[in-house]
């Protein structure tokens, strides 16, 4: 899963990505409203954590305009507003959970999953296909019955490809959802991946696409 963090406190938003990623998580954070707008232009994520008291804008201004402009991203405000009436206004204005500081990461991790699960239609964290099963908030994968074990990248790879619906993925798309925005990486980073999880679960379930980048086939051939 990669998530964007929208939050002005140099420290929680260290804190945040930091416990995201160790939670396996790919996290970039940007410290206000244009620099997130720019983010989302560059970058796809599955998430948003959104602090509502940013110094150009208003929390509730970005995600006002983000729903007007017909983006669904998934977005959990996080904010000290602690009023019931500051809670009823963010759900009602087009965020999807609620958040008050100071909180616990592991709950934010685990609504997080919830938002991501809901908003691809799933009840529950696996992802299935054939024989192969995957749950994304564990990284545990399984292949006709048997446990396979992936890295955090290799799970990160697997779930984006699963997810994408047939879609392709160029091969930058992956990286940043791999490594975040920024990132200085070997140009063969994501080759190595893909190549660990056919080696894993068959040189099928990722295939190659000339020209456009690659897609989820089918594991064990």
């Amino acid at each position: 899963m990669r998530v964007l963090v929208v939050e002005d406190d140099g420290l929680i938003a260290r804190g945040i990505v930091s416990g995201l990623r160790a939670y396996g998580m790919t996290a970039d954070s940007v410290p206000n409203a244009a620099q997130a707008e720019f983010a989302r232009r560059d970058g796809e994520f599955d998430a948003m954590v959104l602090d509502l008291g940013l110094p150009d804008e208003d929390g509730m201004q970005v995600l006002a305009r983000m729903r007007r402009q017909g983006d669904t991203l998934p977005v959990l405000l996080l904010t000290a507003r602690d009023a019931v009436e500051d809670r009823i206004a963010g759900l009602h204005g087009g965020a999807d959970d609620y958040l008050v500081k100071p909180f616990d990461l592991g709950e934010l991790v685990a609504r997080l999953h919830a938002l991501v699960r809901r908003a691809a239609g799933r009840s529950v964290n696996l992802i299935e296909a054939d024989a192969l099963r995957l749950d994304p908030a564990s990284g545990q994968a399984w292949l006709d019955g048997a446990p396979v074990e992936l890295s955090r990248r290799e799970t990160e790879l697997l779930a984006s490809l699963m997810q994408a619906g047939g879609r392709c993925l160029s091969g930058e798309q992956l990286k940043d959802r791999l490594y975040g925005l920024g990132q200085d990486v070997g140009s063969n980073a994501v080759n190595v991946h893909i190549h660990n999880l056919r080696r894993k679960l068959g040189p099928g379930v990722v295939e190659t696409v000339r020209g456009l980048g690659y897609r989820f086939g089918k594991a064990g051939q």
